[in-house]
């Protein structure tokens, strides 16, 4: 209940208007007019709330909640804080209506070649995603070579019921893929209308549960299964993965292209395998050139390859290491910038 104890001032109003002074640092705009203060209760000096973030995987709730207590301790009679947190991921208002899937958002993760990681680019943010807490799912559109089977460790048919398919689940995440429809070692030569058809069916056919995140795993380079996604379904978004060499970026670039062609918005560029082996700096400078966010820098570790050959990402298999707090970081940002792109516009990709 709350108090109202004229002596020192400690009332509902004089907490919210201390909290009305403490920002929300990617949404630059205070906590209480984002409507983001939930459950305010005062008992004597101790004061609780509720901060609904945007993202479970908010990477600035330390700061937020440092500043939330700083702000109500300033008020007189205040003994103790106690900050809870929640979440409520942002729907991308463009699949409301358009699609008939419980999905809130999806986002494609995409290279303009083969070799640069991409699957377990898109198979440490799943995970990651789901340790933070949000409800994710991994679709693995890389008809041509699907490999986020082998780096989740699944493998056979998935259950049918109610004539859909249900994802496996592993990890915290919903998983789905051709791979686990096709005879091993099988090749698919699919194009156009059956390729169409497939990652439709991927989409539709699927008893995918309420997730946050959809994420989607492309084939590389720039063809029929790019267009047929973005056909498909409204994307809130394109990651870009690049290695750090030269060509690599090239290659990027040409990926950044499709997406600009099909209206597709770029979350930003994360440069994989980074160090002294390919050397760096690569995905920084193809984020420069397409005026959008360097997102991360993955270090180059031997870890990276036996955990995606015995089904365990690096975020599980040594979450201490660096590679695996890159990935967790890399998630956190990617979080907070689908949240703010789904409050504020995205501006325009600009190549030069």
């Amino acid at each position: 209940m709350f108090g109202n104890n004229k002596n020192n001032g400690l009332t509902q109003d004089a907490v919210m208007k201390a909290l009305g002074t403490v920002q929300e640092p990617e949404l630059h705009n205070d906590l209480v007019s984002l409507n983001m203060i939930r459950d305010l209760t005062i008992s004597g000096g101790d004061v609780g709330f509720t901060i609904v973030l945007t993202t479970p995987a908010c990477p600035l709730r330390a700061q937020m909640e440092q500043e939330s207590i700083a702000a109500v301790k300033a008020i007189g009679g205040v003994s103790t804080v106690n900050v809870r947190f929640t979440a409520d991921v942002r729907q991308d208002h463009r699949i409301i209506g358009k699609l008939n899937i419980p999905v809130k958002n999806i986002v494609a993760v995409a290279s303009g070649k083969g070799g640069v990681g991409k699957s377990t680019v898109s198979t440490n943010l799943a995970v990651s995603l789901a340790l933070d807490g949000a409800k994710v799912g991994v679709l693995d559109a890389d008809i041509y070579g699907p490999n986020i089977p082998m780096m989740f460790g699944l493998s056979g048919q998935p259950r049918i019921e109610r004539e859909k398919m249900t994802p496996f689940e592993r990890y915290g995440v919903e998983v789905i893929s051709m791979g686990f429809l096709m005879p091993e070692g099988e090749a698919v030569v699919w194009r156009g209308p059956m390729l169409h058809k497939a990652i439709q069916q991927l989409f539709t056919d699927v008893n995918w549960g309420e997730l946050d995140y959809l994420i989607v795993d492309l084939p590389p380079g720039t063809g029929d299964a790019q267009l047929s996604l973005a056909q498909s379904v409204p994307l809130t978004g394109g990651i870009i993965v690049t290695g750090p060499q030269a060509v690599s970026v090239s290659d990027a670039l040409r990926g950044a292209r499709a997406f600009e062609r099909l209206e597709v918005p770029i979350l930003g560029v994360v440069e994989n395998m980074s160090g002294e082996i390919f050397g760096s700096g690569g995905g920084a400078d193809a984020a420069k050139r397409l005026h959008v966010d360097f997102l991360a820098r993955i270090p180059l570790d031997s870890q990276v390859r036996v955990g995606g050959d015995s089904g365990e990402p690096i975020v599980i298999l040594a979450p201490e290491s660096e590679t695996a707090k890159a990935f967790r970081d890399f998630s956190r940002v990617v979080a907070a910038k689908i949240s703010v792109q789904n409050i504020l516009p995205e501006p325009k990709l600009k190549i030069v």
